[in-house]
């Protein structure tokens, strides 16, 4: 294993922040899988998913089974850490400014495209190349404004060129989970599969621009910009994994999640071995877009009529607000027939609080499908 630091640019007089990678296997020598955990720095199931993976990779590493680089960043956003407000840990938000540390990451679609123009040909592999050569080259020349950008930057030079990207959450209560685009769902639907997951969320651009969707809008779009013309291969197979909610911090839960990534890594031939037969897939994938969200429409006493991972119907009521001074009770119900995957953890809310969300095959929503 090798390990390196990446400093980031100085927050104030007297701090310093630096992000840690370890590189197992063969680096850079050919494939490359790139696992980062709790970018949002306060979903703790994410980091010690990844704690634990990192013994298995050293154990393989010393069996010599790594046929390909493994990157490891188990703590992919020290700023976030470091952010308590009143004892309580908040690393969604960079408290300065509001930004949601996984919005917003930047593909730099035109520059990619000009720069390739004229040096791509009908051999896919070497489109791959020239693509990620002009991808590290923008990368390299973006000048990073404060500790925030620095830390984008960081991480996307950590992962472009990766075959693979995990990128390890949780949610607030939740069934496990995860969010991928729509072109490379047949890549990943072994890892569903693996991970037990009860949703696959399906999008390509969800246009919140969180980390996983920016590794992969680049190719999409060069895709659609050559049309059949030119081969552009899905470069990178991306995909945030929702480790249930963010008290399902146990050894049991982050050692069955980490074997189940590193099956999908045997799987698809990353390390050497024979995989374990592909459990069934708990239900079929849907779209981002037929995701039913809840919101309350007044104050009052959360109480929730159904557990995370239930299969729900139409109609079904789901939770409940009860206005404590008057006793009225406000009833909110499913409109879908899917799975409720996530819910709110907080059980006093206000309106417009979000409550949870319920799976749907069809289509309903349009425009920005990720939440703040």
């Amino acid at each position: 294993m090798e390990h390196r630091e990446h400093p980031l640019l100085q927050a104030t007089h007297g701090s310093s922040r630096h992000i840690d990678s370890e590189h197992y296997g063969p680096t850079g020598q050919g494939r490359k899988i790139y696992i980062q955990a709790a970018l949002h720095a306060d979903e703790i199931p994410a980091m010690l998913v990844a704690t634990l993976l990192r013994r298995h990779l050293v154990a393989l590493e010393k069996a010599n089974r790594l046929k390909d680089e493994i990157v490891l960043v188990a703590v992919a956003n020290p700023p976030g850490l470091s952010q308590y407000v009143m004892g309580a840990l908040s690393g969604r938000f960079e408290l300065g400014s509001g930004r949601n540390y996984n919005r917003h990451f930047p593909v730099h679609h035109q520059e990619i495209a000009q720069k390739v123009e004229g040096l791509l040909g009908q051999d896919i592999n070497h489109n791959l190349e020239v693509i990620r050569t002009a991808w590290r080259e923008c990368l390299t020349a973006w000048d990073p404004v404060d500790e925030y950008t620095s830390l984008q930057r960081t991480l996307m030079l950590l992962a472009h060129d990766a075959d693979v990207v995990l990128d390890l959450h949780c949610s607030r209560e939740a069934a496990m989970h995860l969010y991928t685009g729509e072109e490379i769902w047949n890549e990943v639907e072994p890892l569903s599969r693996y991970l037990g997951a009860q949703v696959s969320l399906l999008a390509n651009d969800s246009q919140g621009y969180s980390f996983d969707e920016a590794l992969c809008l680049l190719w999409t779009s060069l895709q659609a910009r050559v049309g059949e013309a030119l081969p552009i291969p899905n470069g990178t197979i991306a995909v945030t994994v929702e480790h249930r909610g963010q008290r399902d911090v146990s050894y049991e839960l982050a050692e069955q999640d980490a074997a189940a990534i590193i099956e999908y890594l045997i799987h698809r031939g990353a390390i050497d071995g024979t995989p374990s037969p592909l459990p069934p897939l708990l239900n079929p994938a849907t779209p981002l877009s037929g995701s039913e969200q809840f919101y309350a429409r007044t104050a009052g006493i959360l109480v929730h009529r159904v557990p995370v991972g239930s299969h729900v119907q139409a109609g079904q009521a789901l939770f409940d607000i009860v206005d404590p001074s008057s006793g009225e009770t406000t009833t909110l119900c499913s409109h879908n027939t899917g799975v409720l995957y996530m819910r709110r953890e907080i059980r006093y809310v206000k309106p417009g609080d979000p409550l949870g969300r319920v799976s749907g095959p069809v289509p309903i929503r349009t425009g920005k499908l990720l939440g703040a």
